[in-house]
């Protein structure tokens, strides 16, 4: 099983690149947002305890969130691995994910972090506000306030990996294929070194 997160901060490509590498690996897509939003439909213990958490304005603790990622691993048993995106966000989480990854057999064999310039997201966010109905992408303001509060949170998860050699910087600027083969470059070298 081969499992990489994708990193980078809003605007560096991660959702275009996420769908092309699931096409290319055929990795399961592990978005924690997504997994939320399931769980709650689905009604099941863990989204019920994650919704009281979110109807009184709180965050989901990491437990509820690991137990949701624990419940998805299972439930992709025929996975040839998982692409995480939007989590480990904190070393806390890193380190409980390398803990149930462990407890599963396996582990993170890449974190592949998008690099783009802060003026680049700035452009493409406020090009995408035009078209994608995200309050959040028509403020400039906004757009340089979240772009900040990812490098404070995620820097410390890339430090985290980084002490077991797990993490590639890869140039997220360039035309989507260029950034692409870049990425699958590092993951072909990863899947050689797994075998």
């Amino acid at each position: 099983m081969f499992n990489l997160i994708l990193f980078g901060p809003p605007g560096s490509g991660k959702g275009t690149q996420s769908e092309n590498l699931i096409k290319k690996y055929g990795l399961k897509h592990l978005s924690t947002g997504d997994i939320l939003r399931s769980e709650i439909a689905g009604q099941t213990a863990l989204g019920l305890e994650a919704k009281s958490f979110m109807d009184k304005g709180q965050l989901v603790p990491d437990e509820v969130v690991i137990g949701m990622i624990s419940s998805a691993l299972e439930a992709n048993p025929e996975a040839a691995g998982f692409l995480f995106d939007g989590f480990p966000r904190t070393t806390a989480q890193a380190e409980a994910l390398d803990k149930l990854l462990s407890l599963k057999k396996t582990e993170i064999a890449v974190v592949l972090a998008l690099e783009v310039s802060e003026e680049e997201l700035v452009k493409r966010l406020l090009n995408r506000g035009k078209t994608s109905g995200r309050s959040d992408d028509t403020s400039e303001e906004i757009v340089r306030a979240r772009i900040v509060e990812y490098h404070a949170k995620t820097s410390a998860v890339a430090d985290y990996y980084r002490q077991f050699d797990k993490v590639e910087s890869i140039k997220g600027e360039g035309s989507v294929d260029e950034i692409f083969d870049a990425l699958c470059k590092q993951i072909d070298v990863r899947m050689e070194e797994a075998i």
